[in-house]
């Protein structure tokens, strides 16, 4: 029978294999550039690449996330409400307790952030401190600890930087289909070029497509992970309701890193037709909410 559990256990697998098939279609450009031009070491520098913002990734994704997002580390006697909820629910979840950090801003947000449970952080801004009740605050932190436990934070990192990749790859790729290659005189250069073309402006698209909808469902999953960490879905829910009736300015929001908060930080532009929907980084709150008004623990 489908369950919570055996939901997390397919979106990992599904991920992972995301994954690959990003490694494959980048080495598959790098293929088709050294082709088109007739020289190996692209390809070697593609794949080269590849690897090298991985490695990057995996170590220092944190430190970049966090720095972007204008975050602070903060000390346990400088806030001890907010150490004491983390503490709380990482001692109900099993989870050790992740590095916690503060970002000065009134918007209510939040996200994490890390490699592994034992290398975590949360970021959590002033205007959630500040806006939200305690069963509130502690349904947006358990949702963040969801992240962690359910394995999203490196995931979802790896894809971004893999995204990154083919559209830089894909973008080289347009460049030398126009201003560069070889001399070919038969009919397979005209396809070529054509093959090209559409790899060098879909590539980008769907790469960022598929990272947006891998982000969405992860949303579902911490709501659900989170709600039943608490035992009380209500107090998410009505934290999604305050977010979404906030407008405050969020500083340091960042298309990069904006599907790691709990909602998109870049209020009053989601949009509300089908195409800003099929880009947006979050599933809508409504949907979320009626979720967690439904469940019954």
């Amino acid at each position: 029978m489908d369950n919570l559990y055996t939901h997390k256990d397919s979106n990992i697998r599904k991920t992972w294999l995301l994954i690959t098939v990003f490694l494959v279609l980048i080495i598959g450009l790098g293929w088709l550039i050294s082709y088109y031009l007739q020289s190996v070491e692209v390809l070697y520098f593609a794949v080269g690449l590849a690897l090298i913002m991985n490695v990057v990734a995996y170590w220092n994704s944190d430190k970049i996330a966090l720095s972007m997002s204008g975050a602070k580390p903060i000390k346990r006697e400088e806030n001890l409400y907010l150490y004491r909820i983390v503490e709380n629910l990482c001692i109900a979840a099993g989870l050790p307790v992740p590095k916690i950090y503060l970002i000065n801003s009134p918007q209510i947000n939040a996200f994490a952030t890390g490699r592994d449970p034992k290398h975590a952080a949360i970021a959590v801004t002033a205007g959630a401190l500040q806006k939200l009740q305690n069963e509130e605050l502690e349904g947006v932190l358990a949702h963040e600890l969801s992240h962690i436990g359910n394995r999203d934070i490196l995931v979802s990192t790896v894809v971004v930087v893999l995204a990154g990749v083919i559209a830089i790859v894909a973008d080289w790729f347009l460049r030398v289909s126009f201003f560069g290659g070889r001399d070919d005189d038969n009919r397979g250069g005209g396809l070529l070029m054509l093959i090209s073309l559409l790899v060098a402006i879909l590539a980008p698209l769907a790469s960022t497509l598929i990272h947006l909808a891998v982000s969405r469902k992860r949303e579902y999953l911490a709501d659900a992970s989170g709600a039943l960490l608490t035992r009380y879905p209500d107090g998410l829910a009505s934290a999604l309701e305050k977010i979404g009736n906030d407008h405050s300015h969020l500083k340091h929001a960042h298309n990069a890193t904006a599907h790691l908060f709990i909602s998109s930080p870049f209020k009053g532009k989601e949009g509300a037709n089908w195409l800003a929907k099929l880009f947006m980084t979050h599933p809508p709150l409504s949907d979320r909410i009626r979720i967690l008004r439904g469940m019954k623990i």
